[in-house]
């Protein structure tokens, strides 16, 4: 067993100090204070489906741990949930909460020096904000996935909460009925578990297994279900197996595993806010990686995977047919999966894919065949131009048309856009422009789904192209592009743009062009000033203040950029 904490205290001649008091009165008995310390960081919430089925896989966690050796400690962590807040003031929150659940876990595991720690996370930033944690503190740690929500059915078609959102610009386009506008809304979710596309919670969670913090064949089971909280007890059995061997997640988050994680978003057609936290996470571990890198691995890496949001299929779909261990292995069978990266367990990713079953079956198309995919290239591409020197990502999967030059429609908000969304006041051809909700901004960088839902609602998803220094929800697909920078609050050439101005968005050059002079834009430049923040005190005040520009995570630890 690895050097732990109370044992640097046994040497240092304090065993019999106050904290052996106060840990008797947790529970401690005379033989456990030589047992690992195991951190059990628990974002169950009653508020959502997406965390509502935690506690059970804790319960699970826990019994696991004490059977292993070690003497589990739970302690909370909060959790806000886009769907619920999506096109609200409390949207804003949802990116602060990821750093929120990091400080939270670094808190509490370093503040009171913890052996190691199983994470748990279900909604879009869990997971996230617990990679970072764990990154930061570096002490043996795993992350088990919530699961996913199974799918909601209405007149023979499966549903997502997507549905719903789409549902609310095709009912208000008149191209849909209030029977089949309600049903959608009571029946979009039937079960507790997270958004059950391929959107920012299972994209996270699916590249978690090829990061090697996961177990293999974890990510994707649906959160009701058994095999979901064996999952919870195996995983913890690991963990200690790895306190044992002092493995950490230094160890196995490398710029190797990265690209592995990265080449499996790609596969699998997974959310633009991947981008984002890749870049947090490889922070967090001092890992070098830049915005760059992910179009370098989109370029070798082909869409493999049918699923939601542009595709036919939902994650339990995807499980069924093998889910994420087939995909890495048909990456590994040609080259493009680092088989020699250590995973949690203590074998590398290429002993790990030995034990598990990846071959690709003939009898389902969620998985396409090699030489069949989706599309050649992966899906999220990285544009510049000068609307965004330092990069900006869209989501090319899906679209008809991967280019568009048109006039722009301007909105110094996300609510001020939905508002003429919803009035019919775009039109196929528009630039929709949404600022001043970046990083700072916003602040928060909001997720545009009910904008972007509304439109494909109203049939306009692949005529109207829309930028912002905002983000996306995982669910958003379309002529989109997020993450400009940098932002319109820091003076970004986004705030430049006035109404009516050319703007050109080309998939294919990977262009994001403002159609306007050199010198016009100095003179704007001149004339422009910066907002002032909306926040002066409290939680959002202090992130406006720490968080650096999307293009280098949007993170609040990284001072200087």
């Amino acid at each position: 067993m690895a050097e732990n904490w109370r044992s640097k205290l046994i040497t240092a001649g304090v065993a019999r100090s106050p904290n052996r008091a106060m840990l008797r009165a947790v529970g401690f008995g005379d033989g456990d204070f030589t047992k690992p310390i195991v951190g059990v960081a628990n974002t169950h919430s009653t508020m959502n489906p997406c965390n509502a089925g935690i506690q059970p896989l804790v319960d699970r966690a826990i019994a696991a741990l004490k059977s292993a050796g070690a003497m589990p400690q739970m302690f909370g962590a909060p959790t806000i949930t886009d769907g619920i807040g999506m096109g609200t003031e409390g949207m804003k929150y949802s990116l602060v909460s990821r750093e929120v659940i990091a400080d939270a876990i670094e808190c509490s595991v370093n503040g009171q020096l913890m052996d190691g720690v199983v994470t748990f996370g279900g909604c879009d930033k869990n997971m996230p904000g617990c990679m970072i944690a764990m990154a930061r503190i570096n002490v043996p740690g795993i992350f088990v996935y919530a699961g996913t929500i199974k799918p909601g059915r209405w007149k023979g078609q499966d549903l997502t909460i997507v549905s719903a959102f789409e549902a609310v610009g095709a009912f208000a386009a008149g191209k849909m009925s209030e029977e089949d506008f309600v049903g959608i809304e009571k029946n979009a979710c039937p079960s507790v578990g997270a958004c059950g596309g391929m959107y920012t919670a299972n994209t996270m969670s699916s590249s978690f297994e090829a990061l090697g913090m996961s177990l293999l064949g974890s990510s994707q089971i649906a959160s009701p279900d058994p095999e979901k909280a064996d999952s919870a007890a195996a995983s913890s059995k690991v963990l200690v197996e790895a306190i044992g061997r002092n493995l950490r997640p230094r160890d196995i988050i490398t710029r190797k595993s990265i690209e592995n994680a990265v080449s499996v978003i790609m596969a699998t057609g997974g959310s633009t806010n991947a981008v984002l936290h890749y870049l947090a996470i490889a922070s967090a571990a001092e890992v070098e990686w830049t915005i760059d890198d992910f179009e370098r691995i989109r370029k070798r890496v082909p869409v493999l995977c049918d699923l939601k949001p542009s595709g036919r299929y939902v994650a339990t779909d995807f499980h069924r047919a093998g889910g994420v261990p087939v995909v890495l292995k048909m990456l590994l069978d040609r080259g493009l999966l680092h088989g020699d990266c250590m995973t949690i367990t203590g074998r590398t990713m290429a002993e790990e894919l030995a034990l598990h079953d990846t071959v690709r079956r003939a009898d389902q198309d969620v998985i396409r065949a090699w030489d069949d995919p989706l599309y050649a290239e992966g899906h999220l591409a990285i544009l510049k131009g000068n609307l965004s020197p330092e990069g900006c990502v869209a989501k090319v999967s899906g679209l008809k048309q991967r280019k568009i030059t048109g006039p722009a429609r301007v909105f110094e908000s996300e609510h001020a856009c939905m508002e003429a969304i919803m009035a019919r006041a775009i039109k196929a051809g528009d630039v929709v422009v949404i600022r001043y909700e970046g990083p700072k901004g916003g602040p928060g960088m909001q997720e545009m789904l009910a904008p972007t839902a509304a439109l494909i609602g109203q049939g306009l998803g692949d005529s109207v192209g829309l930028i912002t220094d905002g983000r996306f929800s995982g669910g958003t697909w379309g002529m989109v592009v997020g993450h400009i920078s940098p932002e319109a609050q820091a003076g970004g050439p986004i705030a430049l743009v006035h109404e009516g101005d050319s703007i050109t968005i080309d998939a294919d050059t990977l262009l994001i062009q403002l159609n306007v002079d050199a010198a016009e834009l100095d003179r704007r430049r001149a004339a422009w000033t910066p907002p002032a923040p909306k926040y002066t005190r409290g939680l959002m005040a202090k992130f406006t203040h720490l968080v650096s520009t999307a293009s280098r995570g949007a993170v609040t630890d990284r001072f200087g950029g």
